[in-house]
């Protein structure tokens, strides 16, 4: 039988591509996962890679062999990685994914409670406004919205996250108030691009009493972030259609203020994605119940909504 760390490696090598990469993961160096290759290959007689500068590439036995043993060797990682240290505390590194504007604001804060509780996690964070392959860039949860629920993945809403229009005091002094979102055409708007499509994007509002307005201001600047929509709101560059977890902050502290309150857009849930394992890390299993208490508590789905 094959020792487990010649196997590791391999899987590990495969999956990230390069040696060097899965040293990383591993916390070995290039060297001895490349010579853990080498032992494996030369124990069952076959060629997993084909190696190049750049790359490696499976062979058709290497395909063959991590297609057979991937999926069991997560899943005894994951059993040694659940079982608790002498001291009871979940261990290893969380590797999580998140929005960067989100992530910093509402996530990261949540931190310094995290640890006191669970010193022995490893936090690894990346912070990146893409939708990531949860299974297959190997993260143990995904905070977003729109993610894909691909075979093996669930979520856990966190909340709905409606879109609201706002703007700087300064620049509604002196204006009259829109009443209905057809109003917002005379207006600057700060208007968002699309970075998946690169298209304007378009927005109808609706209210509690059914009624919808297909929002129409005039472009005033172009942003593809809406965190920048939100800063230059403040600025009093125009008004701003934002989603709630931008927008909230700011209407807190006066910087902003509703335009056509009343009126919003459901842009559907923000979640908590994980692997649907039946032996979930320990480490994912308090983090995920962590975050969606502490969300919970701080009625951060109510927050959200701007009807």
């Amino acid at each position: 039988m094959q020792p487990l760390s010649h196997l590791e490696s391999f899987v590990r090598s495969a999956e990230a591509g390069s040696f060097s990469a899965a040293a990383r993961q591993l916390g070995l160096t290039p060297a001895a996962v490349s010579k853990n290759v080498a032992r494996l290959e030369a124990g069952l007689g076959v060629r997993l890679f084909q190696r190049s500068t750049r790359r490696l590439t499976l062979s058709e036995g290497g395909e063959r062999l991590l297609r057979e043993i991937g999926g069991a060797l997560s899943t005894l990682s994951d059993a040694v990685a659940s079982v608790a240290k002498d001291d009871g505390q979940p261990a290893g590194t969380l590797k999580v994914s998140m929005g960067q504007a989100f992530g910093r604001d509402y996530v990261v804060p949540l931190l310094d409670g995290f640890l006191a509780r669970y010193p022995a996690v490893l936090p690894d964070w990346h912070f990146d406004n893409r939708q990531v392959d949860l299974i297959g860039e190997g993260f143990d949860a995904a905070i977003g919205g729109g993610i894909e629920l691909t075979p093996g993945v669930v979520a856990r809403e966190l909340a709905r996250i409606h879109i609201v229009a706002a703007a700087a005091p300064g620049y509604m002094a002196g204006k009259p108030m829109p009443r209905r979102p057809s109003d917002l055409a005379a207006f600057d708007g700060i208007v968002r691009r699309s970075s998946p499509t690169g298209r304007i994007r378009s927005w109808t509002l609706r209210n509690k009493a059914g009624e919808e307005g297909a929002v129409d201001t005039r472009a005033r600047v172009i942003f593809s972030d809406p965190e920048a929509m939100a800063q230059a709101a403040v600025m009093g560059l125009g008004i701003a259609l934002l989603p709630m977890p931008f927008a909230l902050p700011r209407l807190q502290s006066g910087t902003l203020v509703r335009v056509l309150p009343g009126w919003w857009v459901d842009s559907g849930p923000i979640s908590l994605y994980y692997p649907s394992k039946k032996l979930l890390p320990a480490r994912t299993r308090v983090f995920v119940d962590f975050v969606v208490e502490h969300f919970r508590s701080r009625h951060f789905a109510r927050d959200m909504q701007g009807s």
